[in-house]
């Protein structure tokens, strides 16, 4: 008897629960994206990356509440980017002129919460470790 009332409350859960609403053989490389952003509308991800030069290179690894401007002008600028190991909400913007110049950024909190960094000049390094 136990058994069964636990198998109709079950029952009942399930078919309470909202099923997914993709009619999956309408899915190809040309609407996948938007397919996504129907699903995760809750999540406000936002990058914007712009690189001129020869050899730049951005990684980023962000949460999906990071909203991320990057600016790279000049030749084999580097930027490092993780805040992929917590939830909190992220705005940044680094600016980059010159060459051979490396950003490495791990993690974020409040203290670095709206950083804007502009580095300007050649072979510059800037390590940033917020925990």
């Amino acid at each position: 008897m136990f058994t069964l009332r636990w198998g109709v409350f079950a029952m009942f859960f399930f078919l309470s629960v909202k099923s997914q609403q993709i009619d999956w053989d309408r899915i190809n490389s040309n609407n996948v994206l938007s397919v996504i952003a129907v699903q995760n509308q809750d999540l406000a991800a936002s990058s914007d990356i712009i690189q001129m030069g020869n050899g730049n290179h951005a990684e980023l690894s962000i949460n999906a509440k990071t909203d991320i401007a990057v600016i790279q002008s000049g030749d084999y600028n580097a930027l490092y980017f993780v805040n992929s190991f917590s939830e909190a909400e992220t705005k940044t913007a680094v600016t980059t002129q010159g060459n051979n110049n490396i950003i490495d950024i791990t993690g974020s909190n409040s203290i670095s919460e709206g950083l804007q960094i502009h580095v300007k000049g050649d072979n510059k390094t800037i390590f940033m470790r917020n925990y």
